[in-house]
């Protein structure tokens, strides 16, 4: 496997040897020691999966309390994946990183606690597979809007159609209304 640190150093992508030939494929999405070697000490204790249609948007989601780590990988299709840094003692606090991520390159990202995540789904369908270090908590649920001009997320256009979006996503808040992380950078 190959981890690469992202414009924001916590973000990492993951890009694993793939074993083709006739009968298929074999890759490793997960080695806890090359991991944790490569800066990913992260216990994993759920797995969720979501399957979106083409312009959806998904985001931007974090818990103020029991914040998540995540793991995402793409199982089929492809998506722009975006991590805010809402960490207030990081010196990236309210910058984002953002990248295409899809089942046919089967490379994941790894974003640790303290940042609020969003997908938005460039194919026709996409799953999409989650791993994270805690449980879900709807009652600490937070979302930032994803449109929010102090971030200027550079979402990629599919059309001159606005995403597809939730009520809960489409009542995002913005940044400077946003509760945020304190101390996070520092685990």
């Amino acid at each position: 496997m190959r981890f690469t640190p992202l414009k924001i150093a916590d973000i990492i992508l993951i890009e694993p040897e793939v074993f083709q030939d006739a009968r298929g494929l074999f890759l490793e999405s997960y080695h806890k020691e090359l991991f944790s070697a490569a800066g990913i000490p992260a216990e994993f204790v759920q797995d969720n999966l979501s399957v979106s249609r083409k312009g959806v948007l998904r985001g931007l989601h974090y818990q103020i309390r029991q914040p998540q780590g995540k793991l995402v990988r793409v199982l089929f299709g492809e998506i722009y994946d975006v991590a805010v840094d809402l960490r207030r003692d990081s010196p990236a606090f309210g910058q984002w990183v953002g990248m295409t991520l899809s089942a046919e390159k089967k490379d994941q990202l790894w974003i640790p606690p303290g940042f609020a995540h969003g997908v938005y789904v460039l194919s026709d369908q996409a799953e999409i597979l989650y791993k994270v270090t805690d449980y879900y908590a709807p009652q600490w649920e937070r979302t930032l809007i994803w449109n929010d001009p102090m971030l200027a997320i550079d979402w990629p256009k599919l059309s001159d159609q606005p995403p597809v979006l939730s009520e809960k996503d489409a009542l995002g808040r913005l940044l400077s209304e946003a509760e945020t992380y304190d101390g996070l950078s520092e685990k």
